[in-house]
């Protein structure tokens, strides 16, 4: 009956060719797909039993074959909420399942995908293009800490930003070894200005401040917060109090009421004593910071705030006598709305209306013990199956903002595979004709 044999294994070549032809025009049609994993073709023989060295009747069935551990190319996008992963790595998402109103709800069953093209909807949701929606942790805005320990549908169309008030000022800078105002003389104030310790008041008189200015260097400003928020302008003065052998000393201020006059306060000696050697480093004081107790400007109380110097202050020569601050910054801001997100280190980031960018939400990715196992599902996304496992959030993939994932389809290995598919069908077809010429043969024998 081989001939008849010969029929069945045409067919079953006819079969396996065009489900590999439907795989290809499949991968064909997706090549321009964000996130698309091409599917492959497998052939595995079948024969059927047989004694040793008789003929066995050969038979072809085709299966797919997944390629979801195949990176596709990472191509630059303009717009921020756009992002591929690179490496290792699943988005979790999700579908909703209906919804009140425009508000829609979800039914908690997660999905995976590498389809990035994640855009805010007017409910402050992600969706890619596909419709799904992106999961992960949400972080609190103050503190930075998660807010939960499961991925969750992220929103943030109602983001606010509390005000934050100024605890720390970093500071950086070099002091002249030559200052054009020489070395301070108390005996020109009314009221004493080195601090306690030098026996003075530490403060400067508004009557006194003149004498101050000319006798002193500008050392740099800048704008703190209260705890509401509101603007502190904080400015700092230099005034070299002692200088023998090549050793200097010198005392830091800060003014407090920039308006003062008479009695009253204009600047406040921060109470230490900065002392540097022959080679214009810093010996004394040995801490790397200070506390500026109930910092007041104006009338305006920012509280007590640290002030970090260790390691950043020193005293070499200048062209111009002037201290040159190197860095001065702070901790503090006003409060802000949310304007725009972004993608930045695997975290969602957003930029709010008083300048500071927040990291809002962690992206969770998701991987898999069998990937290859996953169910694919409409829209590039796919579901766990018993064979994939559980999902697992340690993947080691990076996700990079305002980027997208093309797909791993390789036109050009494709239409190779097509002209195979198509000579191996024809071949299939010509097995089959001949084979029925030949039963027409073994019939007019028997007529």
């Amino acid at each position: 009956m081989g001939i008849f044999d010969a029929l069945t294994t045409a067919v079953s070549g006819l079969q396996s060719q065009s489900f590999a032809l439907q795989n290809i025009s499949g991968n064909i049609a997706n090549s321009q797909t964000v996130g698309y994993k091409e599917t492959d073709t497998a052939f595995d023989a079948l024969v059927s039993q047989a004694a040793l060295g008789e003929q066995t009747a050969g038979g072809v069935f085709a299966s797919s074959v997944a390629s979801n551990t195949v990176q596709g190319t990472i191509q630059t996008e303009t717009t921020p909420t756009d992002m591929a992963i690179e490496g290792d790595g699943w988005f979790v998402v999700t579908q909703p399942a209906g919804g009140s109103g425009t508000e829609p709800e979800f039914t908690g069953v997660s999905d995976y995908t590498r389809r990035g093209d994640f855009q805010m909807d007017s409910n402050g949701y992600l969706v890619n293009g596909a419709g799904y929606y992106l999961m992960g942790i949400p972080l609190n805005p103050g503190t930075g800490t998660p807010e939960t320990s499961a991925p969750e549908v992220l929103q943030f169309n109602n983001n606010f930003l509390p005000a934050q008030p100024t605890t720390g000022i970093n500071y950086a800078a070099n002091l002249p070894s030559d200052p054009p105002t020489g070395v301070l003389n108390p005996t020109s104030f009314n009221v004493n200005p080195l601090d306690a310790a030098s026996g003075g008041t530490g403060t400067v008189a508004g009557e006194d401040a003149t004498t101050f200015t000319n006798d002193s260097l500008d050392g740099g400003s800048i704008t703190a917060y209260d705890s509401l928020g509101n603007p502190v302008n904080v400015q700092f003065r230099w005034a070299e109090t002692a200088s023998s052998g090549g050793n200097t000393s010198w005392q830091l201020f800060y003014q407090t009421d920039s308006s003062a006059t008479g009695t009253q306060v204009a600047w406040q000696n921060v109470g230490t004593t900065f002392t540097f050697n022959s080679s214009g480093q810093l010996t004394s004081p040995s801490s790397s910071s200070l506390n500026l107790a109930g910092l007041t400007v104006n009338g305006d109380t920012v509280g007590t705030v640290t002030f970090n110097f260790g390691g950043n202050l020193t005293q070499f020569a200048s062209t111009t006598g002037s201290v040159q601050v190197n860095s001065l910054t702070q901790n503090g801001f006003g409060a802000g709305s949310l304007q725009s997100l972004s993608v930045d280190n695997n975290q969602i980031v957003g930029s709010f209306s008083n300048g500071q960018t927040i990291p809002l939400a962690d992206i969770t990715l998701a991987t898999f013990n069998g990937t290859d196992s996953l169910q694919p599902l409409d829209g590039e996304a796919y579901a766990e199956t018993p064979e994939s496992g559980d999902p697992i959030y340690s993947a080691t993939g990076t996700i990079v903002g305002s980027s997208l994932e093309a797909s791993n389809v390789d036109i050009a290995t494709q239409f190779s595979q097509l002209i195979v598919a198509q000579q191996a069908y024809s071949a299939n077809a010509r097995v089959m004709t001949t084979a029925d010429q030949m039963i027409q043969s073994l019939l007019t024998v028997i007529q």
